[in-house]
C-alpha cells in the first residue's frame, strides 16, 4: 500500500452475504460466491464474506471461503432461518425455511432472549467451524437489544445495514444516517447516538450504495420504493450498478479529494440473485475499484477493518457528508447530504428550483418499536424525528421542503432562483454550501454540530416550511422563537434564532387570504414562515 492510500480517508468494502437456500426460484448459490471470490483475488483485493446460518452450516460454501487467501474476511450475516431457529429451540413460523417477511427472518421478530439464543447458536456455531468468533455481522436491519448483546458479549468489531428505504421488501429505514457509519444508540439500532455513554461501541455502515440525488425520491409502487444503488443487478432508467456511466459518476461523487470525514461505500451482491445478473455489474465495479485504488483514490478493505479504523479514529459519531454536484442524467440536479450525531439534512438544486428537502433530528432517547417488543407482521419500521420530509410530506404538486425565500415591497415571498451551489468541506466536521442566484444574490448555509447557519447577502429574506395534505407529518407547535414537535409521543425543537417568530403561512380561502392561526397549525395548514431581521437566521437543534 502507498502512502496516498494509507492517508485517503476514502473506503470501500465489498461485502458479498450469502445464503444457504432460496425458495422462490431454484438457482445455483455456490457459483456466484466461487466467481466472485475469484473476481476479488484476480485483482488482489480483500472482500468481508457474511454467511447466513443455512451457508454456514453447508461446506459447499464454508470450505470455499476456508480456502481463500488471507485477505479475505469471513463473518455472519444475520437473519433467521429454520435450522438455526430450531437449534436454538424456537419453533419455526415461516412459510419456507428461509421467509425475508420481517417477523420471520429478523430478529425483530423475536423476543429480546430468542434473540439472544439466536445469536449464541450463530456465533458457537462460527467458532465450531473456524476456530473464531467473527468480527463483522451484517443484517438488513438489526434491533438494538441484538446488537448490544453480540458487542457485549462476542466483543464484534463492526456491523453493516440497508440504506434508507420506504417499504421496500416491506422494511422501513427512514430518516437515518445516509452512508457512512454511526454509533447506535442503546435504545434504538437506527438511530446514532450523541453520547459514549449511551452508544453501542460498534460502528454501523450504511450498504448498498444510494444514489444521493434520486434514491431519496424514488417511486413507490406495491413492493415500496424502487431500488437505485450501486447493486450490480440494477439498471433501470434512473440509474443503478449495472450501468458503467453511473457508476462512474457515483464513485467521482462519493470519493471526492476533500471529505468532511471520510468517504465510503459498500460493493457487493447477495448469491441469490444469481451469476447471471450480476456478472457484467460487478466485474466492472471491481476492476473500476482496482484502477482507483491503484491511483490512491480510495482505500479497499474488509468490513472488520474499516471498523477498526473508525473507532480508532472517532470515539463518537463523526459528521459526513456526500456532494453530489453534477447529474449523471443531465438533468441539471445537484443535492448535497450532510449530517452528524445530532441531524441530517439535504439540500436538491432542481434546475434552479433550490430547497432544502430533508432535515431529521437524532435522539438518543428515542425508543426503537422493537427494542421490547416483537415485530408483529412483515411491516417493519424504523425512523428518526423529521423536522422536514419532502418525501412523506409531499402532496400532489406541493413538493415539501423548507425553502430560502425573498420579500418584496409588498411583504410577499418568492423563492430563490439559483445559478450554482458549490461546496467547501475543508473545515473539519463542518459544510459550507454557497448559492448563487439569478438575481446575482448570494446565501451560505454552514453545517456545524447543532445548527445550521443561513447567511444572506439581501436584507429581506427568510426561510419557508412548507407541506402538502400528509398523514405523515408530526404534531406542531408554535412557540415564540421556535417550532415544538412531537413525533410518536416524543418531544423535539427547532429554535429560529436572528428572525421573527415563526409563523403560520396565510391560507387563500375564496380568493382571501386567511390566518391559518384561527384553526391552529395543523396539517392542513400550508406550512411555516420565518422572517429575518438581519442577514443571518440560525437554525438550532
Amino acid at each position: 500500500m502507498n502512502q496516498a492510500q494509507a492517508a485517503n480517508p476514502n473506503r470501500v468494502n465489498i461485502i458479498n452475504f450469502i445464503r444457504g437456500f432460496e425458495p422462490r426460484d431454484p438457482i445455483d448459490l455456490v457459483e456466484p460466491v466461487k466467481e466472485q471470490l475469484a473476481l476479488v483475488q484476480r485483482h488482489g483485493l480483500p472482500a468481508t464474506w457474511l454467511l447466513q446460518y443455512d451457508a454456514l452450516i453447508n461446506p459447499a460454501f464454508a470450505d470455499l471461503l476456508q480456502d481463500a487467501d488471507d485477505k479475505q474476511e469471513i463473518g455472519v450475516w444475520f437473519e433467521v432461518v429454520q435450522p438455526l431457529a430450531e437449534k436454538a429451540g424456537i419453533p419455526w413460523r415461516g412459510r419456507f425455511a428461509w421467509d425475508w417477511h420481517a417477523h420471520v427472518a429478523f430478529t425483530v421478530g423475536y423476543t429480546p432472549r430468542e434473540r439472544e439464543k439466536l445469536a449464541d447458536v450463530l456465533m458457537e456455531d462460527f467458532r465450531a467451524r473456524f476456530g473464531y468468533y467473527p468480527k463483522s455481522v451484517g443484517s438488513w436491519f438489526l434491533d438494538a437489544h441484538a446488537l448490544a448483546y453480540l458487542s457485549d458479549t462476542y466483543g464484534i468489531t463492526a456491523s453493516c445495514n440497508c440504506k434508507d428505504q420506504w417499504g421496500t421488501d416491506g422494511y422501513t429505514l427512514w430518516g437515518g444516517y445516509y452512508n457512512q457509519a454511526y454509533y447506535p444508540s442503546r435504545l434504538n439500532g437506527f438511530m446514532p447516538a450523541q453520547t459514549e455513554a449511551c452508544q453501542i461501541p460498534v460502528p454501523v455502515f450504511r450498504m448498498l450504495g444510494s444514489d444521493p440525488i434520486y434514491q431519496y425520491d424514488a417511486r413507490l409502487g406495491g413492493n415500496g420504493q424502487s431500488v437505485i444503488t450501486l447493486e450490480p443487478v440494477y439498471s433501470g432508467a434512473e440509474g443503478g450498478g449495472g450501468i458503467p456511466r453511473w457508476v462512474r459518476w457515483f464513485y467521482d461523487v462519493n470519493f471526492r479529494p476533500e471529505q468532511v470525514s471520510f468517504g465510503y461505500t459498500q460493493v457487493g451482491q447477495e448469491n441469490s440473485f444469481g451469476w447471471a445478473l450480476m456478472k457484467d455489474g460487478l466485474i466492472d465495479q471491481v476492476e473500476e475499484l482496482a484502477g482507483r485504488q491503484a491511483k490512491g483514490e480510495l482505500r479497499v478493505e474488509t468490513l472488520e477493518a474499516s471498523g477498526r479504523w473508525f473507532k480508532a479514529a472517532h470515539p463518537v459519531t463523526p459528521a459526513s457528508s456526500i456532494s453530489a454536484l453534477t447529474d449523471w442524467r443531465g438533468e441539471g440536479r445537484q443535492s448535497v447530504w450532510y449530517y452528524n450525531r445530532y441531524y441530517r439534512l439535504n439540500l436538491l438544486n432542481n434546475d434552479g428550483e433550490l430547497w432544502i428537502r430533508d432535515i431529521h433530528l437524532f435522539d438518543e432517547r428515542y425508543e426503537e418499536r422493537y427494542l421490547k417488543e416483537t415485530c408483529p407482521d412483515r411491516y417493519s419500521h424504523y425512523d428518526t424525528l423529521p423536522v422536514v420530509d419532502s418525501a412523506r410530506w409531499s402532496s400532489g404538486d406541493k413538493p415539501a421542503g423548507l425553502r430560502p425565500v425573498a420579500y418584496d415591497g409588498e411583504g410577499q415571498a418568492r423563492p430563490l432562483a439559483v445559478r450554482s451551489v458549490q461546496t467547501d468541506e475543508s473545515t473539519p466536521g463542518e459544510l459550507i454550501i454557497r448559492i448563487d442566484t439569478e438575481d446575482g444574490e448570494t446565501l451560505a448555509i454552514r453545517c456545524s454540530e447543532r445548527q445550521v447557519v443561513f447567511a444572506a447577502s439581501r436584507p429581506d429574506w427568510g426561510l419557508e416550511i412548507r407541506w402538502g395534505d400528509s398523514s405523515e407529518l408530526p404534531d406542531m407547535k408554535l412557540e415564540s422563537d421556535a417550532v415544538g414537535y412531537a413525533f410518536r409521543d416524543h418531544p423535539y425543537r427547532v429554535q429560529f434564532i436572528g428572525g421573527l417568530p415563526p409563523a403560520p403561512i396565510p391560507q387563500k380561502r375564496n380568493g382571501q387570504a386567511q390566518d391559518a392561526a384561527e384553526e391552529g397549525l395543523t396539517a392542513s395548514a400550508d406550512g411555516i414562515a420565518c422572517r429575518a431581521l438581519g442577514r443571518e437566521l440560525t437554525l438550532r437543534f
